[in-house]
């Protein structure tokens, strides 16, 4: 993606409860970037892959600031395809910010600032976009991040259960995330397989899409 320093494509800033990960039920200013270059199955912000407006770092931080809250995720689109991208959560982290990144597995995440939370996803196969997933990036996991896996049906499970004991992903992180497709998977049927073949995963439902509408924006 082509710009001029400094400046980012924000395709829509705002404040709302935290839906996903660990930090599920918390207020969150949300910097959603626009454009990514996956086209999941599943995607539920496909508004995001085109359009957006310009904005500079310090109106971005001015945005998040009007909010007046202290946890921020950059997310999208898929936010790592916009260089300018580290220096926002750089500059975040600066003014003391607990900084949330949301990315979808495909995009290196070696420059990602270190006191950044990486929530990582894996694609599965039902998604169509699990060859493109960047391997190297679960070594680079720290503590802190989790992962996510969007789990569709039972061949999704099985990929996401191996994926977990091949890189020992419960030890080496912060949490394993299963989340099923919302109105595909039964979240009592994911609850079922998770506790039949003891994975050492989270059962992760995205709490915003039963608070409000599954297309209600801006949530």
């Amino acid at each position: 993606m082509s710009e001029y320093a400094g400046v980012l494509t924000i395709y829509e800033i705002y404040a709302s409860v935290q839906g996903e990960s660990t930090h599920v039920g918390r207020s969150c200013v949300f910097v959603r970037l626009a454009a990514c270059n996956l086209r999941c199955v599943w995607c539920d912000t496909p508004y995001a892959f085109t359009g957006g407006r310009k904005m500079s770092q310090d109106d971005v931080v001015a945005e998040v600031a009007r909010h007046q809250c202290r946890l921020v995720e950059v997310t999208g689109g898929e936010p790592l395809l916009q260089h300018g991208v580290h220096d926002l959560m750089e500059r975040l982290v600066a003014e003391g910010y607990e900084v949330l990144l949301e990315t979808g597995g495909h995009m290196p995440i070696d420059d990602v600032p270190d006191d950044v939370v990486t929530i990582l996803d894996v694609k599965c196969p039902a998604s169509g976009e699990a060859a493109s997933m960047h391997w190297p990036n679960l070594d680079q996991l720290s503590a802190r991040d989790e992962v996510k896996f969007v789990i569709q049906d039972r061949s999704d499970f099985d990929y996401a259960r191996d994926v977990v004991d091949r890189y020992h992903l419960s030890d080496r992180t912060a949490a394993v995330l299963f989340s099923p497709v919302h109105g595909v998977l039964d979240p009592a049927e994911l609850a079922r397989w998770i506790l039949a073949d003891h994975v050492p995963a989270r059962l992760q439902i995205q709490a915003h899409k039963y608070i409000w509408s599954p297309e209600t924006r801006g949530v």
